[in-house]
């Protein structure tokens, strides 16, 4: 079976976008240690991220349909997701109860991050801000 480079990123960023819209809440309760960040009871904070990731969700999977014409979000998830990523994993090793991070949200989020630039820069749709120099 032979895939084009713009075929796996639509792709990509559907999975992306599904899991982003339904997948992480149930990750929360199945597997809290790497993927929630309050110890019991309900979490204002929670709520808040899960609401911005299932927005971020839809948009990635309407952005599925023509990347190229959405390489911003698509930038702007990568680069934000390797910073969220970054502070996670510094936080998880800065408070040892937090550690289970370095093994669920933390990966996850560099391998959206790395999936989503490598199938970019391979889709010949580089980064925005080169494109506008």
């Amino acid at each position: 079976m032979n895939t084009s480079p713009d075929q796996l990123l639509r792709v990509a960023l559907f999975v992306v976008g599904l899991i982003f819209l339904a997948g992480i809440y149930p990750l929360t309760i199945l597997w809290p240690s790497g993927w929630a960040w309050h110890h019991g009871g309900a979490s204002m904070y929670l709520q808040m991220i899960l609401g911005v990731y299932a927005t971020l969700g839809v948009f990635l999977m309407m952005a599925s349909r023509d990347p190229q014409a959405h390489r911003s979000l698509i930038w702007f998830v990568v680069w934000s997701s390797v910073v969220h990523g970054g502070i996670m994993a510094a936080q998880s090793i800065a408070f040892p109860e937090h550690r289970g991070h370095l093994y669920g949200d933390v990966p996850a989020l560099l391998i959206v991050a790395a999936v989503l630039a490598f199938l970019m820069t391979r889709n010949g749709a580089g980064h925005p801000r080169k494109e506008h120099m």
